[in-house]
């Protein structure tokens, strides 16, 4: 059975960092794009970042440029978003997403383009 798991969310502190992973089972990530992707209570699920199945490229929303970090580590089948400078309108459930893709530089920000999505995990910016 082919599972995304998340962890790593939490509730943190305006300006804070929380390191979000997301590990595979059931099948190996090295082949799959994948993203990060988030929805607030009462809004439509969007796109965090993405990373390629090479790992060259990644995409950033424009919300998390400069403060978001995507990385994929394929021997341990996972892929990671470290947040820093975190503030109160991150506030979200964090999913991830993976896409299997021949095109090793396909990278997407958008919900349409993937068919595996983990259950979410729960970040919460506040003071």
């Amino acid at each position: 059975q082919l599972q995304l798991v998340e962890s790593g969310g939490g509730l943190v502190q305006p300006g804070g960092s929380l390191r979000l992973s997301c590990a595979a089972s059931g099948f190996t990530l090295g082949s799959y794009a994948l993203g990060w992707f988030r929805q607030a209570p009462g809004k439509e699920r969007e796109g965090v970042s993405c990373i390629s199945v090479d790992g060259g490229n990644t995409k950033y929303a424009d919300s998390a440029k400069g403060r978001f970090t995507i990385s994929r580590d394929n021997a341990k089948n996972t892929v990671t978003l470290q947040m820093d400078s975190l503030k109160p309108e991150d506030t979200a459930v964090y999913y991830c997403a993976a896409a299997p893709k021949l095109d090793w530089d396909y990278c997407s920000v958008y919900v349409q383009g993937y068919d595996y999505w983990g259950q979410g995990t729960q970040v919460t910016v506040s003071s």
